[in-house]
């Protein structure tokens, strides 16, 4: 039998006092590639936010990771994120400090603190994006896409269950986007879930996979035709 990383059933979403997303039924499966695709506006970041728990689950169910949503403590939050691993489109590194560094901030905490267990973690990882010669580079000195790359290594640190990438390659060229797009796969196929939010429909062209979409107060799963 499949064993779940996400599911909701007949969950609201709300920002505020305002309806987002309503009657959210669906299920995500451990080691798939999901889209999610929909307008801006049409509620992908605020399901996101619900996901990592910076928006309260107010009605209905909703499991990620193995935490209940709906019970969710703010105490329990910290916990749960790092059974996530979360890539935004901006990166968010420390500007401050070179690549090793920025990881090993990651590490520190969450409560790593042995030298060589953090070397061997950060080698892992870079490793696994194809940036182990960078370690040594400022962000201002790497590509957006090299940015991207290291972002991703950062959220596989704490060899989280599922990846949320919330417009990986939204700042990137189209062929930028091909590449990173490629090595969130090759992690995919490695045995990670993804959940992957985009507006690059030529993506969803190139790499088909299960699509959800975000429309009319809704998320519902569709055929690729329907892209």
């Amino acid at each position: 039998m499949s064993e779940s990383v996400l599911a909701f059933k007949d969950a609201a979403i709300y920002q505020g006092e305002n309806l987002v997303l309503n009657n959210c039924t669906l299920r995500i499966e451990k080691g798939e590639f999901v889209y999610l695709i929909g307008k801006t506006g049409s509620g992908k970041s605020s399901f996101l936010k619900t996901l990592y728990g910076d928006i309260p689950l107010q009605k209905g169910e909703g499991q990620v990771v193995g935490f209940d949503l709906k019970q969710l403590k703010e105490k329990e939050i910290p916990f749960l994120r790092r059974r996530l691993g979360i890539v935004f489109q901006d990166f968010k590194l420390l500007i401050d400090r070179n690549v090793n560094d920025n990881l090993e901030f990651v590490l520190r905490a969450t409560g790593i603190v042995d030298k060589k267990d953090i070397q061997s973690k950060i080698e892992e990882v870079l490793q696994k994006v194809g940036m182990q010669a960078k370690g040594f580079k400022f962000p201002h000195e790497l590509s957006g896409g090299e940015q991207q790359r290291i972002a991703i290594a950062r959220a596989l640190l704490n060899d989280p269950e599922l990846i949320l990438a919330d417009e990986p390659t939204g700042n990137l060229d189209p062929q930028t986007s091909k590449e990173v797009m490629e090595v969130l796969l090759e992690i995919n196929k490695n045995g990670r879930t993804i959940l992957m939010a985009t507006h690059d429909y030529a993506l969803l062209l190139k790499f088909p996979s299960k699509t959800l979409k975000c429309d009319d107060s809704r998320i519902f799963e569709v055929v690729q035709k329907e892209v």
